[in-house]
């Protein structure tokens, strides 16, 4: 894959409202690539976005899509969980949601994409077929896979991906392994990872876990990557549509620690710790139902302030977050990177 964009940075797509089309034109028209993210949208929301992107710049920029999962349910315990959520919401004064399962309107975002040519395309959670791979490059997009381990680089390389996405254990929000009900096997570390995957797969790498300095980003692209996405490292930029309430957690001391948790989704993510996920440390591996269930109590908490109920991601790195303009982040990470990299005569474009 050779890069359409000028310089290895890479703002990480983020769910939920954090990756808005500012953020993401910001980072573009610096001269990296802005994400958005299509992950908990509808496919006319989604190709809003686009539309609100392309009116603020005329640089590359990708969007991200969930692939949506066929793991089985323990329902059981599925069962339970949602009843111990009923004493939580009335914490809040609010319902659980339905612990339903849907697929974030999977065909209807493909078709968006096919239509409008999105520069880059990402997924997450799995791996799209390799028809859906050929049918978004014949209208102009760059596929990137997300992988977790070395047989998910393989499997993604094999489907056709132009490029992957290797996403080490430091990274904040939802790890990107392709099974969800799988037994939890450990996650690797970015570099020990990037290393396997770059002997296993003879396609352009992209790093992304824990990455928040210029040094990060010199450290990945002598492993071999042809760019770094960040996500936590942007948490703090004003463009970003970070809750209020997660923006302060990031700077609080007394959220002192990250860790991995299905408290919130029932899918394995990196958040601040806090009330919520220490309480529930045995939830259940059933995404999107907890998602689903669990979201009134997690909106009602951010509504009252309350960050003990957020689901805060947040990579390991979170401490060394920035509240600065997007575009001058960008510039400061490459001024570092280019630092950290004398032997080279700088960063490479």
């Amino acid at each position: 894959m050779k890069m359409t964009w000028h310089h290895p940075i890479i703002a990480a797509p983020m769910a939920g409202g954090v990756s808005t089309p500012a953020l993401a034109a910001a980072v573009s028209n610096a001269g990296g690539l802005g994400f958005l993210a299509a992950g908990y949208k509808t496919a006319d929301a989604m190709r809003a976005e686009i539309g609100a992107l392309r009116k603020l710049t005329d640089a590359p920029f990708g969007m991200n899509l969930f692939v949506p999962g066929e793991d089985a349910v323990d329902e059981a315990a599925l069962a339970a969980y949602a009843e111990r959520m009923r004493k939580e919401a009335a914490l809040y004064g609010v319902e659980p949601g339905r612990p339903v399962y849907e697929d974030d309107d999977w065909q209807g975002k493909l078709q968006v994409l096919r239509e409008l040519s999105v520069p880059v395309v990402s997924f997450t959670f799995g791996c799209p077929s390799s028809e859906v791979v050929k049918q978004l490059q014949a209208s102009g997009s760059t596929v990137v896979v997300t992988v977790t381990s070395r047989d998910e680089a393989v499997t993604a390389a094999e489907a056709g991906a132009d490029a992957l996405c290797v996403q080490g254990s430091e990274a904040g929000g939802h790890q990107a392994a392709f099974g969800n009900a799988l037994p939890d096997r450990e996650p690797q570390s970015l570099l020990e990872l990037l290393r396997e995957v770059r002997e296993a797969a003879a396609v352009p790498l992209i790093a992304a876990g824990g990455l928040m300095h210029g040094a990060d980003v010199a450290a990945v692209l002598r492993e071999g990557a042809c760019a770094a996405q960040l996500g936590t490292a942007f948490l703090l930029c004003p463009e970003s549509g970070t809750h209020a309430v997660h923006r302060a957690a990031l700077t609080d001391g007394r959220y002192a620690a990250t860790a991995l948790t299905r408290a919130f989704t029932g899918r394995r993510a990196r958040g601040l710790v806090n009330r919520f996920m220490r309480e529930y440390p045995d939830a259940p591996a059933a995404y999107p139902q907890l998602h689903h269930l669990t979201r009134p109590i997690r909106k009602a908490g951010g509504d009252c302030g309350d960050g003990e109920a957020m689901s805060l991601w947040a990579g390991q790195g979170y401490r060394l977050a920035r509240a600065l303009p997007a575009s001058q982040l960008v510039e400061v990470l490459l001024r570092e990177a280019a630092e950290a990299m004398p032997e080279a005569g700088g960063l490479p474009s």
